[in-house]
């Protein structure tokens, strides 16, 4: 599956793999600024650096919140990726009765607000990265 990248998107690419060294694989600038970085699974400790230090420093520099999502070869596996820091038990894709392919995400309890987020953004933002790279149409929490 193609993902087109714009100039701005590419930018902030190139500048958290210099600043990090790890292999970033996509970025997406929400409407409200936040940026949302895929990352590749053995490169996620990099991104967030000791202590958070890498990620918060350009959070700061950037003045924009930063959501770090490891990649994963699997739909499934993606989605739990991107509803952490929420314990995700499991996620199965099937079709809904429209046709239409989503992912249901077995979360524990305590764990819902979490991956729902503030208004949602949370699941949001998992939604929208898991139908850029796998075609899902929707991501539910269970």
């Amino acid at each position: 599956m193609g993902i087109t990248l714009s100039d701005r998107e590419r930018r902030f690419i190139a500048l958290l793999e210099e600043e990090s060294g790890a292999r970033v694989r996509d970025c997406v600038v929400e409407d409200d600024g936040r940026l949302l970085f895929v990352v590749a699974p053995d490169d996620m400790a990099a991104a967030i650096g000791p202590d958070g230090r890498t990620v918060r420093g350009l959070e700061e520099r950037l003045d924009r919140e930063i959501r770090l999502v490891a990649d994963a070869e699997r739909a499934e596996d993606f989605v739990a990726n991107a509803l952490a820091p929420a314990a995700v038990y499991g996620v199965e894709i099937g079709e809904d009765e429209e046709g239409r392919t989503v992912a249901v995400a077995d979360v524990d309890p305590e764990d819902r607000g979490a991956a729902i987020g503030a208004g949602g953004r949370n699941v949001e933002a998992a939604r929208l990265l898991a139908a850029r790279h796998f075609g899902v149409d929707d991501v539910r929490i269970d």
